[in-house]
C-alpha cells in the first residue's frame, strides 16, 4: 500500500471513530496525506511533538480549533471551524503552524479570524481500522483499509497504543503475518491497547470475513461505540443570505444486493444400493489388495483393493438409483436498481464541498456564505 491510500481515509477515519471530544488532526502533505498528529488537548508548541511547521491540510471534529504560526499561541493564528481543510496554503499556514487548541463553544469571534469554509466531513463508505500512537486517540495516527502483514513497512511496528474500527471486525496480531497473541476488534474505539496486552506491540492486521465465526475468547473487551454524528440541520435560517453553486461531479451510490428466495420442484436422486453388501466388500478387497506388493506398493495396492471391493460389494443383491422430486430452495443476489443516495461536489468561491443527497441534484446547489447546503 503506498503513503496516498494509506492516508486518503484518514480523513474519514477521524470523524466516525473519533472520541465525543473535540480534537483535530494536522497532515503533513495537501490533501491529507503524509505523516499526520492527532490532539484532543492544547499543544503550545508542535516542536514538542516533532510536527512544527510540517501541517499542510487539516481535518477538524467537534469544535472550532485556532492554529497559529508561533508558539504559545503568538503571531497570525487562524480559527478551522469543524470539517476538512486539503490545503492550509490559502490561509498562509501551510509548513507554518506550531501551536493548537480548541475554542470555547461559547467563545465569539469575529468573522475576518476564520479560515474559508471547509468541506463537510463525509462518513467513512468502507471498514479500515486507525492506530494512534498515544492512548486515548491521539498522536500520530496510522489507517489501513487492507491487509498489513508487517507495520514495519509503514514505519508503525510495535508503536499502537489506541485505536478506533469503523465497518467490519479486524484481528489485530503482535507479530508479523498474524502470528504471536491475536485480539479481534469490533467496530467501535479503543481508547487503550493495554487491557489486552497489545499496547506498543501490534506488528500485523487484517480484516475478517462478514461470514467467519469468531469465538468469544478471541474478542477484545467491549469497545466504546462510535460516535454518531448529529443529522445536520440544511433548514435556512432566518435572514440568511443564499446563493447558488455550481455542481461538478455526481455519483449514484448503489444500495446493496437483495436476496430472493424461492421453493420449486426438484429431482433427486436417492441410492438403493446394498449398503452392508458395500461395507463387506470393501473389507474383503483390502485383505486382497493387502496380499499384493510390498512396502509403498502394498499401501497403494491395498488402498486400490478397498475402493474395488466396496465397488463389488454395492451390487450384491443388485443395486439401482432413482429420482426423486421433492420442493427445493433456491436463492440468488439481485442488484438493487435504485439509488440508495446521491455523493454530489459542488464549488462555492474556489473550494470543494461534498454533501450526500437524497435525490439527483440539478446544475446548482444552494448554499449560504459559508458554502454550506440549503434546501
Amino acid at each position: 500500500m503506498n503513503a496516498l491510500l494509506k492516508n486518503a481515509l484518514a480523513v474519514t477515519a477521524v470523524a466516525m471513530a473519533a472520541q465525543a471530544s473535540a480534537q483535530v488532526t494536522l497532515f503533513e502533505q495537501d490533501g491529507y496525506r503524509g505523516e499526520s498528529f492527532t490532539t484532543s488537548r492544547t499543544v503550545d508548541n508542535l516542536e514538542r511533538r516533532g510536527f512544527n511547521d510540517r501541517a499542510s491540510s487539516a481535518v477538524v471534529v467537534g469544535a472550532r480549533w485556532e492554529a497559529c504560526e508561533d508558539q504559545r499561541f503568538n503571531g497570525r493564528c487562524v480559527v478551522l471551524r469543524p470539517g476538512k481543510y486539503p490545503s492550509l496554503n490559502a490561509m498562509g499556514l501551510s509548513n507554518r503552524v506550531t501551536s493548537v487548541r480548541a475554542v470555547s463553544r461559547n467563545a465569539r469571534i469575529a468573522d475576518q479570524r476564520y479560515a474559508p469554509a471547509p468541506a463537510p466531513v463525509i462518513a467513512a463508505a468502507t471498514p479500515q481500522i486507525t492506530f494512534y500512537e498515544n492512548e486515548g486517540l491521539s498522536g500520530r495516527s496510522f489507517t489501513t483499509e487492507r491487509q498489513v502483514n508487517n507495520f514495519n513497512r509503514f514505519g508503525f511496528n510495535n508503536r499502537a497504543s489506541s485505536a478506533a474500527v469503523v465497518g467490519e471486525r479486524w484481528e489485530v496480531c503482535d507479530d508479523v503475518r498474524f502470528r504471536g497473541q491475536c485480539v479481534v476488534l469490533r467496530q467501535g474505539t479503543y481508547s487503550s491497547l493495554r487491557a489486552m496486552g497489545l499496547n506498543d506491540r501490534v506488528s500485523s492486521v487484517r480484516m475478517l470475513n462478514r461470514n467467519e465465526r469468531v469465538s468469544e475468547r478471541r474478542y477484545a473487551p467491549a469497545p466504546l461505540a462510535a460516535p454518531v454524528a448529529a443529522a445536520p440541520d440544511f433548514r435556512p435560517q432566518r435572514d440568511e443570505r443564499l446563493f447558488e453553486a455550481n455542481v461538478t461531479s455526481v455519483r449514484a451510490v448503489m444500495g446493496t444486493p437483495e436476496q430472493r428466495c424461492w421453493v420449486e420442484p426438484g429431482q433427486v436422486a436417492q441410492s438403493n444400493n446394498n449398503v452392508p453388501g458395500a461395507i463387506a466388500g470393501a473389507l474383503l478387497g483390502g485383505i486382497l489388495g493387502h496380499q499384493v506388493g510390498g512396502g509403498t506398493g502394498k499401501d497403494l495396492a491395498t488402498v486400490g483393493g478397498v475402493i474395488a471391493g466396496a465397488a463389488l460389494g454395492s451390487q450384491v443383491n443388485g443395486g439401482n438409483q432413482q429420482a426423486a422430486t421433492q420442493d427445493v430452495r433456491r436463492c440468488e443476489n439481485v442488484p438493487n436498481q435504485k439509488p440508495q443516495y446521491w455523493d454530489v461536489t459542488y464549488n462555492f468561491r474556489g473550494q470543494d464541498h461534498r454533501v450526500q443527497m437524497t435525490t439527483p441534484p440539478g446544475q446548482t446547489v444552494t448554499v449560504n456564505h459559508l458554502g454550506e447546503p440549503r434546501k
